[in-house]
């Protein structure tokens, strides 16, 4: 018989086990699923909740599965499965730790759930939409940078993103979003201002403004996140109304990544819902980056749009980008 219930310390060993095949497992585990402050975190209404939140699925004594749920800041609360384990072929497993998830996190308010699947996926495709209630509604890639470009940037160009930036912001990523995706993907002013216990974050992030030297109009932002301190995404907003060197962009990126570090990994992202995205695309198979992941994007709104056809390939695991390599892979029989 099956039982789901919370993810504890002493799980530790067990989980450690469970995702050996992780790159930076033990970053992983200790920054994301054993915060110190996460039993405290299990008990805080959604509105306040900030850090993910782990359950595991647990047949007899053994472990047999992982979710992960991480909270946006949005005050119509939004939801992200970020990280889905289950024993191989075992989607009984998977659908059971999904709908509990689903089942539980709407019980307190939640507006809706997201989820991004590697478009080789197609059992875990197939599960989420015809099982579990969710859609497909496009795509996100993640791009390798092999080379920085000696491009000049103008420093006056950026600067330090200021919470009083976050409406503008705001405006600005809705407005770059295909209006067709807005009332899905579409972000509040709060999901994009720091907040006081930011330190506790299971990530890093360091965010800038791209303004118009003459106007001193907001014409983009720009987000570099990681999670290990050793890998880091680049993520660009902009106004399509006006061009925007991306390559400068990008070494402006980078020479503030080497304040910090001086070796890293460094990806961009390109989103096929914006209304840049294949512009983006273009210009990256130019510059010969690498395409390292190619992800699909699932939502349980209620909201319809007209969708595309889906890619398929082979699966078993479901998670984010971690250490430079695609990190879906198959648990061994435990």
């Amino acid at each position: 018989m099956t039982k789901i219930r919370k993810l504890y310390y002493f799980d530790k060993k067990n989980t450690k086990e469970m995702i050996s095949f992780l790159n930076n497992r033990d970053t992983y585990i200790n920054r994301i699923m054993f915060n110190p402050l996460i039993l405290l975190h299990h008990l805080l209404p959604l509105r306040f909740k900030f850090l993910p939140e782990s359950y595991v699925l647990k047949d007899g004594k053994e472990i047999k599965g992982l979710i992960t749920v991480a909270p946006s800041r949005c005050p119509k609360k939004k939801m992200e499965i970020q990280k889905l384990f289950f024993e191989e072929n075992r989607y009984d497993y998977a659908e059971e730790l999904i709908q509990f998830a689903v089942s539980k996190y709407k019980a307190m308010g939640t507006a809706s759930f997201i989820v991004k699947i590697d478009d080789y996926l197609p059992e875990l495709l197939r599960l989420f939409v015809a099982k579990c209630g969710f859609s497909q509604i496009s795509y996100e890639k993640l791009w390798k940078i092999k080379e920085i470009k000696d491009v000049d940037y103008n420093p006056k160009m950026l600067r330090s993103f200021r919470n009083s930036d976050a409406q503008t912001v705001a405006s600005l990523y809705n407005e770059s979003l295909l209006p067709h995706f807005r009332p899905l993907l579409g972000k509040e002013a709060k999901e994009f201002k720091d907040f006081p216990f930011k330190g506790l974050s299971y990530f890093s992030e360091y965010k800038y403004i791209l303004e118009d030297r003459k106007t001193k109009n907001v014409i983009g932002f720009v987000s570099i996140r990681t999670a290990d301190n050793e890998n880091y995404i680049v993520d660009i907003t902009q106004s399509s109304w006006v061009e925007v060197d991306i390559n400068a962009v990008v070494n402006y990126a980078y020479h503030q990544i080497q304040k910090r570090k001086k070796h890293f990994n460094l990806y961009i992202t390109t989103k096929k819902y914006a209304q840049t995205g294949e512009k983006y695309e273009k210009q990256f198979m130019e510059d010969k980056f690498e395409c390292i992941q190619n992800q699909i994007v699932l939502t349980n709104s209620s909201a319809k749009i007209i969708r595309d056809a889906v890619p398929t390939g082979r699966f078993t695991v479901l998670s984010q980008f971690y250490g430079g390599i695609n990190v879906t892979s198959k648990i061994k029989n435990m």
